[in-house]
């Protein structure tokens, strides 16, 4: 699965951690205030944010496209002298500019925050008796976010695009590894299907899924500045009073109390789903010998194995069901949690300079937090999916390495035997 795309995946993802977080640090240590000698820098503090396009051209982020930059060119320079790898242009350049394109696309988010403030206090400020707003300040305030939203449009339809054929690539590499081992693979349970459907869906659902997480973590790398700086705003909190931090604080125990809980309540759903495909497969199977042989799909053979679907789906039902009733329980109290911590503050707004705009603000930047850190609740029966696929591919690749088949295949070779003839084999698979 990994190894056919990336050059020496464990490590590679180990080093690929460890340079992105030596990076960030030289960043935020001083590198980042380096650009300051080639004209380039980072805002100064206390200083306003650009409102518009021009949140993109500040000398910081000049600077930051140089430094990520030379950060990418110097790790690929180096995986390409250690383990040269026929894909290493899409797995490493190509992730490179997922990467950057996914923190571009939500600094275009966080822009558009920062134009809420002007555009919200100048609203409050209208509906206010002897106001000096008009109707062109408002005009240009709505034209300053088109531009943002015509930036983020452009962008996000091109980079749909592009994730697509990099996802692909990724399937076409699996794919010509499989085949290339095609005679040791063909006698396993399903080994057509696992080739041909399981590399599409781990294909299918790494595109959806992996965007998402890298959306979600640079969110957060975006967001929880904004947020801790808008604490300032929040004099105190229901029940716990007055805290470092209040919104910041309170964004990250909800969200890891959220995440804690629905994944406690989800923890069997992965082996359902891999003991579902598995019967599925096992149904199937024998309706395709019963294409050509009479003897097969007998009535009484397509009843057991149609009982093992319908058994395992019901308990899939009530799986599901359970996981529910506390993921939507949640995902409801999410949606007044933040109104919840702001009573105190919105009640003595007027006193500590609490406007429309700043709430708007809050509100924005909290439930991005929010989101970022509920991505596993958001996401759970995806990812339930993907690694009901990941165990059959890992299966596979098992039988590849001559290696022994994970927990839950020896499992099913216990319940239905290994002996028997081709059947049993075939429907079983190997490492026997």
């Amino acid at each position: 699965m990994f190894k056919s795309f990336f050059p020496q995946p464990k490590p590679f993802f180990l080093s690929a951690l460890a340079w992105t977080a030596i990076v960030m640090i030289g960043w935020y240590a001083g590198l980042g205030r380096l650009g300051a000698s080639i004209g380039l820098g980072i805002t100064a503090e206390g200083e306003e944010p650009v409102i518009g396009l021009g949140h993109f051209l500040t000398p910081e982020f000049l600077w930051f496209y140089v430094y990520y930059g030379i950060a990418v060119a110097l790790f690929a320079a180096y995986w390409h002298r250690r383990a040269h790898h026929p894909w290493e242009m899409w797995s490493i350049l190509g992730s490179a500019l997922i990467l950057f394109v996914t923190y571009f696309n939500v600094q275009v988010s966080v822009a558009i925050n920062n134009w809420r403030r002007p555009f919200f206090d100048g609203v409050q400020e209208a509906l206010t008796e002897g106001s000096t707003v008009t109707a062109a300040d408002l005009f240009g305030l709505i034209l300053i976010f088109a531009q943002l939203a015509f930036l983020f449009i452009a962008v996000i339809v091109v980079f749909r695009f592009y994730v697509s054929h990099w996802i692909f690539r990724w399937r076409t590499a699996m794919n010509d590894y499989y085949m290339a081992r095609w005679k040791q693979v063909r006698h396993i349970e399903g080994a057509s299907q696992r080739v041909q459907e399981d590399t599409m869906r781990f294909a299918g659902i790494m595109e959806g899924l992996g965007v998402s997480a890298v959306d979600a973590v640079m969110t957060l790398i975006a967001f929880l500045p904004v947020l801790w700086t808008l604490s300032q705003y929040v004099t105190e909190l229901p029940i716990v009073g007055e805290i470092p931090a209040p919104l910041f604080t309170a964004a990250i125990v909800w969200s890891l109390f959220g995440t804690g809980m629905l994944a406690l309540a989800g923890i069997r759903l992965p082996g359902l789903e891999f003991k579902n495909q598995r019967v599925e497969a096992a149904y199937r199977k024998e309706l395709v010998y019963g294409e050509d042989r009479a003897e097969r799909a007998q009535p009484p053979t397509v009843r057991d194995l149609f009982g093992d679907v319908r058994r395992n789906y019901f308990r899939l039902y009530l799986e599901y069901m359970y996981f529910n009733v506390f993921r939507f329980a949640y995902l409801q109290a999410d949606n007044i949690f933040v109104y919840i911590l702001l009573i105190p503050t919105i009640v003595v707004g007027a006193s500590v300079g609490f406007t429309f705009g700043i709430l708007q603000q809050i509100l924005t930047a909290f439930n991005q937090v929010s989101n970022s850190f509920q991505y596993l609740v958001n996401s759970w029966t995806t990812i339930v999916e993907l690694l009901s696929i990941y165990k059959r591919l890992q299966s596979f690749e098992a039988a590849i390495d001559d290696k022994d088949l994970p927990d839950i295949d020896r499992e099913w070779l216990e319940i239905h035997g290994a002996g028997g003839g081709e059947a049993d084999v075939e429907t079983v698979g190997s490492g026997v």
